[in-house]
């Protein structure tokens, strides 16, 4: 058992409001200089940036989480992560035949760009990523865990997209295991307020530059002998769906 610094929720520069300079590769190595040790990719609407990602953790020596921001019908903003790059990339083309499709229009909104595991330009996604999906607040969970994946609700305390600012409070139903916070201080009136005391409470950064990646993160205690980053990777999933290890 090893304690862990993580970051679940980072933007690459396939996310429309997120930097070009938001590459794998520079995402990976600002990890390294702020100490996060695994790292989630979670552009809005798509993982095909997961696969250069990957690699870049590799050569940076971190842990890398692929995943995903899913925008349900509601507006709503659930962070989506996998213990393998293939689940994602299979829930992705899911995701795909459910999004509400519009040509991105790069002047307002930026570019949508994918990339290799060298940063190389492969493609770009022609339309608008950020925008509601047709898969619903309620749907999500029964989703994602079709590919061996956990999801729960993003940034509830930022009025933004997030559950309670347009709900209005957060549902009982469904029973996500997990909620994230945006800022750590707010750990303790939120888990008050909402009654977050039986969830794992996870505070990330939704970095959208890199100046957004943070030194002082918070950790996770996970299991990881024989080591391995797959082995950590799976045991952090199972950990956030509350299983036994």
């Amino acid at each position: 058992m090893s304690f862990y610094t993580y970051d679940l929720h980072v933007h690459s520069c396939l996310s429309p409001c997120a930097d070009n300079d938001n590459t794998p590769n520079n995402l990976a190595g600002m990890a390294t200089l702020n100490n996060i040790q695994i790292m989630a990719l979670t552009d809005h609407n798509s993982c095909r940036n997961c696969p250069a990602f990957f690699e870049a953790a590799k050569r940076y020596g971190i842990i890398p989480i692929p995943g995903m921001e899913l925008t349900t019908s509601e507006d709503i903003h659930v962070v989506c992560l996998f213990p393998e790059l293939a689940d994602a990339l299979a829930f992705n083309d899911e995701v795909d035949s459910r999004r509400i499709r519009y040509p991105n229009d790069k002047e307002i909104f930026g570019d949508q760009l994918i990339l290799d595991g060298n940063d190389e330009l492969i493609g770009e996604e022609p339309d608008f990523l950020t925008n509601a999906t047709t898969i619903s607040y309620d749907e999500a969970p029964e989703i994602v865990a079709k590919y061996n994946g956990v999801c729960y609700p993003a940034h509830i305390d930022r009025q933004a997209n997030g559950v309670v600012s347009i709900l209005g409070t957060l549902p009982e139903e469904p029973d996500f295991p997990a909620v994230e916070l945006h800022f750590a201080k707010n750990i303790d009136g939120y888990t008050k307020e909402f009654g977050l005391q039986d969830k794992l409470v996870l505070v990330s950064s939704d970095a959208h530059y890199l100046t957004d990646l943070r030194e002082e993160n918070e950790s996770l205690e996970i299991p990881d002998e024989p080591y391995s980053s797959a082995l950590v990777r799976h045991n952090l999933i199972k950990i956030i769906k509350g299983e036994k290890l």
